[in-house]
């Protein structure tokens, strides 16, 4: 049986535009573009893993409202549960630091990119909605 791995990401709102983060060469989907967020720590909600995470990776602090969706997808390396919710940055934009870019995008241009399969339902979601 493949295991089971429990991540959260973040729709990050800002006016009419989506943050979009491309993994860098090393990362497993290497390329690929995704909400950011990570793995759901022992203990944590959903809620609490995407507020460190986003501190963690993108040195920025998040509101976090509506969960959008959550999706399973069985990759090589395990099954992804992956919990996505719609935020609004508080103060400071993000830094990258783990990711190989990140972009702003409109809603309307999100299908453009090379989504992680994970993330393409909440990707649709989020299209269906405008």
């Amino acid at each position: 049986m493949k295991k089971q791995i429990e991540v959260v990401g973040a729709i990050i709102f800002n006016d009419d535009k989506v943050l979009c983060a491309q993994r860098n060469e090393n990362m497993s989907l290497p390329l690929m573009w995704e909400f950011p967020g990570g793995k759901i720590e022992k203990g944590e909600s959903e809620i609490e893993a995407l507020k460190r995470e986003i501190s963690e990776e993108m040195l920025c602090d998040l509101e976090v409202g509506d969960k959008v969706t959550s999706t399973s997808y069985e990759y090589d390396f395990g099954i992804v549960n992956l919990h996505t919710y719609k935020c609004k940055l508080k103060e400071k934009m993000p830094t990258l630091t783990e990711h190989k870019s990140i972009q702003w995008l409109d809603v309307k241009d999100l299908e453009t990119l090379e989504w992680a399969p994970a993330d393409i339902p909440a990707v649709k979601i989020i299209v269906d909605e405008v």
